[in-house]
């Protein structure tokens, strides 16, 4: 039942088509990618200290990379 709704949310605008159990697969891991993108981005805003913003600057390329942006 639960991955009938998750399945529903994902195709709302894109038609009749149900995803294949892969591309919802590969849809909560771009979201968990971009989730974890955005908090990098908010802790780099308040980042004082040069070494943990280097750190937080190679995550964050890492999961562009990722992304594919």
């Amino acid at each position: 039942m639960e991955q009938q709704q998750e399945e529903f949310a994902l195709n709302k605008g894109k038609g009749n088509l149900p995803l294949s159990s892969q591309q919802i697969a590969a849809e909560h891991e771009r979201r968990s990618i971009e989730l974890s993108r955005q908090h990098i981005l908010q802790q780099l805003q308040v980042a004082c200290n040069p070494r943990y913003r280097q750190m937080l600057e190679a995550a964050l390329a890492e999961l562009d990379r990722k992304l594919g942006r």
